[in-house]
């Protein structure tokens, strides 16, 4: 069985100082500032003073959300705690697509990847000398090689 990778790749992010903690911000982002404010602004970036670059829908939401910053910083430090950016800084920019609304069915389970599969896998990796982030190398690429007899993508 394939085991998700969520948890390990952000340990191994958060090695990255300020930078790494995107996924944690990414995560607590719409529980801490509310779903208006999610449909219309999303983390961009972490600059290396841990000011968190935020793209918004609009210039509007860019200087509505610069008034909120002080509450919006202590609603993201509440959850984040040590990974809590420093700064807010809002400016027009991408936002990710709106999930698609229904109710359709779980997808397929992800396929176990075969030994040779996983011994290719241990190959790519093996010259990472960092014995933790070489078998988390090693997971994803067995992963990524099981999906390609399947027809979706890992997520």
């Amino acid at each position: 069985m394939i085991e998700r990778l969520g948890d390990d790749v952000a340990r191994e992010l958060r090695r990255f100082g300020p930078q790494g903690a995107m996924a944690d911000v990414v995560g607590a982002w719409p529980v801490a500032v509310g779903e208006a404010i999610a449909r219309n602004a999303w983390p961009a970036r972490i600059a290396r003073d841990g000011t968190l670059h935020v793209s918004t829908s609009s210039s509007a939401w860019s200087f509505e959300l610069a008034q909120l910053a002080p509450e919006l910083l202590a609603r993201l430090g509440a959850t984040l705690h040590e990974s809590a950016p420093k700064a807010l800084k809002f400016s027009p920019g991408p936002l990710p697509e709106a999930p698609a609304q229904g109710g359709g069915t779980a997808p397929d389970p992800l396929p176990d990847p075969t030994p040779e599969e996983r011994a290719l896998a241990s190959a790519i990796s093996s010259e990472i000398e960092d014995e933790e982030l070489r078998k988390l190398v090693a997971r994803a690429a067995a992963a990524s090689l099981a999906q390609q007899r399947s027809d979706r993508s890992v997520w």
